[in-house]
């Protein structure tokens, strides 16, 4: 028998204006004229059983011919309630609902078709949603988590945080141990291209690639690693799945969905040429086809959901450059002596400076400025964010204590990006400054605004940006506050994501604590950490600068 195509013609897709309520919260909205769906699903979410008018989950997909049918609406429904409930006991965090829906979502994606494409606007919480799903498959076998080498530290912070039932383990190369259940090994892009065969040995229960635009091209051979591993599902995390042209997106898919996506001529034929060649029908096609697998979500979806700042607090590892750089400067330090009184302070200070530019960039203490890139994971880290910024048209302000730092973040991104970056500092007459607040205002101003944290930290606007990056760490926290508050002030319309930047194992993390404990004084000065570490006596003071080495 055939079935004849339905007659559409008399069907349009249009927008109407919503008010996005969480499902906690509908039973009792005030809503004008609700109609049918809106009873209906109030009686479902009090645990009722009511039939959904068509209206009542009337989401097209991406094609615009269909709509989302009833029983799937309310088995979502059901399933993500079941993800929140567990969720709140295996984590330590309250997500939010978009947060919840992901981790539903993943492992819908995951059950169906074993792999899946998380692929947010940076400042939603990946991370989390990956450790929500990795919490929930557990019980599986091990997991493994691949990342760039300067955001191990931080997976391993992350997951500690959050998931306290799960173990991690870092590798760095080498055989790897026997390995349980509740285990995740953590490891970065460069350690699996250089050990590719030794995780093939293992089955995984699940292998997450974070910051997954590193697997761009398939004809590398760190993808070709990451393709090897024996994984039950497959998880890419990126907030940029197509940098440059939609054979990266294919090389996300052909990742985690092989069976879908396994024939790279076919998908330029069907997607990238005729959509290369303005084809609006292509580019509605390939919205479609990867619906199943890549969840792309921006904050301005999610607006409901958002408090008016996100913080991220980031942990970078050091190179091998940097702890070495490290060890050598706190020798000195012990060497030369911190002294009594006046000059203990003084010389407290002095190794805290030469100890936080390490942390910074190890040029900054050597002043072997050839090749900036890869010799610091702070840098390095800031550099991803850099690039995912410009790639979303972000504009981002990165503050740091330094006249130095400035100079080189400035240097970095010119030669990297390709663009100018200003650098409002202290030395700069009020001209300068004013003409670089202008610019910066303007609509095709710069991208990039590095700002001392003294000279911009207070009186200005500068809410053409929502991102902000602390690249390094100020003893009082409210001193960062206020220069957060240049972007999230009166004229800012959307949710600003501020990051700060910690070097694990270091005096930083010292830093990182006292913001944690609320106990940072209260005096703006840098001196007033200094002068409480300089009250300390040289066992504790060394014990507290030292880098506390992990596995």
């Amino acid at each position: 028998m055939v079935v004849p195509t339905p007659d559409l013609s008399a069907f349009e897709v249009a927008d109407v204006d919503c008010a996005l309520i969480e499902p906690d919260e509908l039973a009792g909205a005030l809503l004008d004229s609700p109609g049918r769906s809106v009873d209906a699903w109030r009686t479902r979410i009090a645990g009722g059983d009511s039939a959904l008018p068509v209206a009542g989950h009337a989401v097209p997909d991406a094609t615009g011919v269909a709509v989302t049918s009833a029983e799937h609406a309310v088995a979502v429904f059901r399933h993500t309630t079941a993800v929140a409930a567990e969720l709140r006991t295996a984590l330590a965090a309250e997500l939010r609902p978009y947060q919840v829906r992901g981790v539903s979502w993943l492992r819908e994606a995951v059950g169906a078709h074993g792999g899946a494409v998380l692929a947010d606007e940076m400042g939603l919480g990946k991370t989390l949603q990956a450790i929500g799903c990795l919490v929930g498959r557990a019980d599986e076998g091990p997991q493994v988590v691949v990342c760039p080498t300067s955001l191990v530290g931080n997976w391993a912070h992350e997951i500690a945080r959050f998931a306290p039932g799960l173990r991690t383990m870092i590798w760095r190369g080498g055989p790897l141990e026997a390995i349980d259940s509740k285990t995740v090994v953590l490891t970065g892009y460069p350690t699996l291209r250089m050990h590719s065969t030794v995780p093939m040995e293992q089955q995984w229960a699940t292998a997450v690639f974070d910051e997954a635009q590193v697997l761009k091209n398939p004809r590398t051979q760190v993808s070709k690693a990451a393709r090897a591993i024996a994984a039950d599902a497959r998880i890419a995390l990126t907030g940029t799945p197509v940098e440059n042209h939609l054979d990266e997106l294919w090389a996300l898919l052909y990742l985690v969905a092989p069976q879908l996506f396994g024939h790279k001529a076919q998908f330029r034929r069907r997607f990238v040429r005729p959509i290369a060649d303005g084809s609006l029908a292509a580019a509605t096609r390939l919205r479609a086809a990867i619906e199943p697998v890549v969840l792309m979500r921006k904050k301005s979806q999610v607006a409901g959901s958002l408090p008016p700042k996100i913080h991220a607090d980031l942990i970078c590892d050091l190179t091998v450059e940097q702890q070495q750089l490290y060890d050598r400067v706190l020798e000195q330090a012990i060497d030369d002596g911190f002294g009594s009184g006046a000059q203990r302070q003084a010389r407290v200070l002095a190794a805290l400076t030469a100890l936080k530019q390490v942390c910074n960039h190890p040029s900054l203490v050597t002043d072997d400025c050839d090749g900036l890139s890869g010799r610091s994971g702070k840098l390095d880290l800031c550099t991803d964010i850099v690039a995912n910024n410009l790639e979303t048209d972000s504009p981002t302000l990165i503050f740091t204590q330094y006249r130095k730092t400035g100079e080189l973040l400035v240097r970095h991104f010119g030669e990297q990006f390709r663009v100018s970056v200003p650098f409002f500092h202290g030395g700069l007459d009020q001209k300068e400054r004013a003409d670089i607040v202008r610019r910066f205002q303007n609509d095709g101003g710069p991208k990039v605004l590095v700002l001392s944290l003294k000279a911009g930290g207070t009186g200005l606007t500068l809410t053409r940006a929502a991102d902000v990056i602390h690249f390094d760490r100020w003893w009082n926290p409210a001193v960062e506050a206020q220069a957060s508050d240049r972007v999230h002030r009166i004229g800012q319309t959307r949710t600003v994501t501020v990051t700060t930047l910690t070097t694990s194992t270091t005096v930083e993390e010292h830093i990182a604590a006292m913001h944690a404990r609320k106990s940072a004084l209260s005096e703006i000065a840098d001196a007033s950490g200094v002068a409480e570490l300089a009250r300390w006596d040289d066992d504790r003071l060394i014990a507290t600068l030292r880098r506390k080495r992990v596995r």
